[in-house]
């Protein structure tokens, strides 16, 4: 009886996550008309050691089908490499005067790098009153119409935040097998209907390409409101929700991330970097994550070798665990066999989310291009 109850239980919680978590697991596109007007739009783009995939990445952007005033402003964030130089050169080579290639200056004290980048760009681009601010990653390739499908989508539906998650690089088999699925959680975790529902406290962003009011960005107090967050861009979402702004957040298959991640090492990094910082570093949240993930995922094809009403139930659990997944795989191009091995992938993930703890209580939280960006935190003193 008590298999037969967990059994139960399992499919319960896929019944709730397929039809009442705001359908998260569809694909999430917005609709669009053309724009009235064409606002002007400083890009913003933070860059770390990037030389190797800067190229593309500042083409697409200078090249944009839009009509509008538009300025890229890539902010070298003490790199290494040759980040400027490359940056320079594409401006050069496609003959554009678009581009601003700035250095920003030491990282204050309770700062992430990232965000003292992005607030030296936007202290930047102040000078010609952009409308809007468009920040993106030094590893994302855009389509030629990206700002003005971002700019349309803020315009139609009179959002301050409009921010789509790319599709990642997506070509090892440690990618096809795990990469997906950093989009099924992240939607999961914040159902793109409720981060648009104003009368939801839901609120995310993918920040490797939000297109930002110049307006709300200021009433939230610009990046100084979110300059020690590490998870900057639901920062971002959460700052202008409560400020009473509107966010929408969709997917896009035609920006996408060049940046490979490899094999399953670089994958764990990726996942480990903030997973733990997303739970508050608590234990008790850790624990009731293991824990949900457990029998969310692993319990039920393990249910299988009971038998049984046990059997029945979690096989149904398990099929619609493959139903939820196949709309994300079939963004990626991937075929629906993959479906049915989402419980190892999200072992792999509970594996990824316990390193990250025991990365922080080591002093290594957050480890990105040789910074540790969540450092164990000391007591406050009286």
């Amino acid at each position: 009886m008590i298999v037969i109850a967990i059994a139960a239980i399992v499919l319960l919680i896929w019944g709730v996550l397929l039809f009442g978590r705001g359908w998260f697991w569809m694909e999430h596109s917005p609709e669009l008309c053309a724009p009235t007007a064409t606002p002007s739009v400083a890009v913003i783009v933070p860059a770390r050691d990037e030389a190797e995939h800067l190229s593309p990445v500042i083409e697409s952007l200078l090249m944009q089908h839009y009509a509008g005033d538009l300025r890229v402003i890539l902010v070298d964030d003490d790199s290494s490499d040759d980040t400027q130089y490359e940056a320079i050169a594409t401006a050069r080579r496609l003959g554009s005067d678009r581009l601003t290639v700035m250095s920003a200056t030491p990282v204050p004290h309770g700062w992430k790098g990232k965000m003292w980048a992005l607030a030296e760009g936007v202290h930047a681009a102040e000078a010609f009153h952009p409308d809007y601010y468009l920040f993106a990653d030094a590893d994302i390739v855009h389509s030629l119409d990206s700002v003005r499908s971002l700019v349309s989508c803020a315009e139609s539906g009179s959002y301050d935040l409009v921010s789509q998650m790319v599709k990642l690089y997506c070509q090892s088999f440690a990618e096809r097998l795990l990469i997906p699925a950093f989009t099924f959680f992240f939607f999961m975790l914040y159902p793109p209907r409720w981060v648009s529902d104003k009368r939801r406290s839901t609120a995310a962003a993918a920040g490797g390409c939000a297109l930002i009011r110049a307006d709300a960005l200021r009433k939230i107090g610009g990046i100084a409101a979110i300059h020690d967050d590490l998870i900057d861009d639901c920062a971002l979402a959460g700052a202008v929700k409560r400020s009473g702004g509107s966010v929408w957040l969709g997917q896009t298959a035609e920006t996408r991330s060049i940046r490979p991640y490899g094999g399953f090492t670089e994958i764990n990094q990726l996942i480990s970097r903030t997973a733990f910082t997303q739970l508050n570093h608590s234990v008790l949240l850790l624990l009731g994550t293991v824990l949900g993930l457990t029998v969310t995922y692993l319990v039920p094809p393990l249910l299988l070798l009971a038998g049984g009403w046990a059997a029945l139930l979690g096989g149904t659990a398990w099929l619609m665990m493959s139903v939820a997944y196949w709309p994300t795989l079939r963004f990626y191009d991937h075929s629906p066999i993959w479906a049915p091995f989402l419980p190892v992938v999200a072992l792999s993930y509970l594996i990824a989310t316990i390193q990250s703890a025991f990365d922080y209580w080591q002093g290594l939280g957050g480890q990105w291009k040789g910074r540790v960006q969540d450092p164990v935190r000391e007591p406050e003193r009286p």
